[in-house]
């Protein structure tokens, strides 16, 4: 056991040094800041200094300051053919939500305005759909599942009081997914206290440890992450397997092959993501839930 420990620790030191990198080299470079480096990227970040990990501040400080200016999102100077500014709000939100985790955005008023700004995209059956031509999400798009449960999670920490009734509604359009692939019964089982998506994960974990987007089909670093963050608590054992997947085919400067669907394609996005959640995968032990704002 403490040689898989210490083996687990040094694979979240080395995807997080390669995310401290090129986290802060993205909006210099590019001049504007990305779903996948400043949402992905930089919230496994902002989870490394929650779980202990030392991080240069230097590579979140210009992420943070962008965070915590919500209003000021939909000004981001990238190019509009890629982006879809419903993912990116939802995603810098789950980021933001992260960095006051952290302790590092001292400003709540911030992650409630940022909130906010999630409702007008929810539809009345209670979801969020991005990523809607496809039918399985991707890391950097993540898709409609797990953009629902990620923005309710936002609106939970931020107040969830004041945000019960969209997060009810979330939470109704979820119990309801069918939940087919390994991605939609992560999303599931990560909002709601059920056991059939942890059952069904449980009976889809490959030989190898890891899992594919749906049963029986190869192993891929994104769906395991996901996969192993669903069962963390309910199914501490597969959740070890499904690091040590992850472990064992990290690659050697610290980042994961990207998920991409379809499999095999060349994606920087997809790749920064897939690491990311990895990484998230990775620290998750280490990782205590956090209370709900009051």
């Amino acid at each position: 056991m403490t040689l898989f420990l210490a083996a687990c620790a040094a694979a979240e030191d080395n995807s997080i040094a390669y995310l401290t990198r090129e986290v802060s080299i993205w909006s210099k470079q590019n001049h504007c800041f990305s779903c996948h480096n400043n949402g992905d990227g930089a919230r496994a970040l902002f989870a490394a200094v929650r779980a202990g990990t030392p991080v240069a501040r230097e590579a979140l400080d210009d992420t943070a300051a962008w965070l915590i200016r919500p209003l000021e999102w939909d000004s981001n100077h990238g190019d509009p053919g890629f982006s879809d500014k419903k993912l990116a709000r939802i995603q810098f939100a789950a980021a933001l939500s992260e960095a006051a985790d952290a302790g590092l955005v001292k400003d709540r008023a911030a992650l409630r305005q940022a909130a906010e700004t999630l409702l007008p995209y929810q539809e009345k059956d209670g979801s969020w759909q991005v990523d809607a031509e496809a039918s399985l999400g991707s890391p950097a798009t993540w898709g409609a599942p797990l953009a629902t449960y990620m923005a309710r999670t936002t609106l939970e920490k931020a107040d969830p009081r004041r945000f019960r009734n969209a997060i009810a509604n979330a939470d109704n359009w979820l119990a309801r997914l069918p939940a087919k692939s390994t991605l939609d019964a992560g999303a599931v089982c990560l909002a709601l206290k059920t056991s059939a998506c942890a059952e069904r994960l449980r009976d889809s974990q490959n030989g190898d440890g890891g899992w594919g987007p749906y049963a029986k089909t190869p192993s891929e670093a994104f769906d395991t992450a996901i996969a192993v963050l669903a069962l963390a608590a309910r199914d501490p054992e597969r959740a070890a397997r499904g690091r040590v997947y992850l472990k064992r085919t990290q690659m050697p400067q610290g980042g994961w092959i990207a998920t991409t669907r379809p499999s095999g394609s060349q994606s920087y996005a997809q790749h920064i993501s897939t690491t990311a959640w990895a990484a998230i995968a990775m620290l998750q032990p280490l990782l205590q839930p956090m209370p709900p704002a009051l």
